[in-house]
């Protein structure tokens, strides 16, 4: 009998060497789960002053492994491979740093409705996600875009699957 697969929603996120982080980190996801859809990488400000642009973007995939088990098994040891530390600066600059932000349909970050870092890239993949008042994710994006400038960055490379 196959193991149930589920569907979840990365996004991924560098601001130290970012052009060859994230496509390093895909390369490397790419070995551990099948991945779906990539949006493209978009730029946007440190939610910090003191710290590089950082460049995001979102990946759709599948795994046999729960949110929990992803995230310990898989990302967190990515992010240390790739000199990721963790410290309480929440805005620190960073390698690659890579959070589910849905699984199986459900939230799992609901600071998506509030970040344009978030909202741009999951939408660019899953426009009609519905807010819990009934917003579609393509209509916050646009208009946290209009709030925060955010740019996409067509010169990065991805590497295909």
């Amino acid at each position: 009998m196959s193991e149930a697969m589920h569907q979840v929603c990365l996004l991924l996120g560098s601001n130290i060497e970012p052009e060859k982080n994230i496509p390093r980190a895909i390369q490397l996801l790419e070995q551990k789960l099948t991945i779906l859809e990539k949006s493209s990488i978009w730029e946007s400000a440190s939610e910090s002053c003191c710290y590089p642009d950082f460049l995001n973007m979102a990946i759709l995939g599948k795994t046999s492994l729960t949110a929990g088990q992803l995230k310990e098994r898989i990302l967190r040891p990515l992010e240390a491979r790739m000199g990721r530390v963790r410290t309480s600066d929440k805005n620190a600059s960073r390698p690659i740093d890579i959070d589910i932000i849905l699984y199986d349909g459900q939230i799992i970050d609901p600071d998506l409705w509030q970040h344009v870092y978030l909202a741009v890239p999951v939408a660019e993949l899953l426009p009609d996600y519905l807010s819990a008042d009934g917003e579609n994710l393509k209509d916050v994006a646009k208009r946290l875009a209009h709030s925060t400038p955010i740019k996409v960055r067509v010169d990065i490379p991805i590497t295909q699957s």
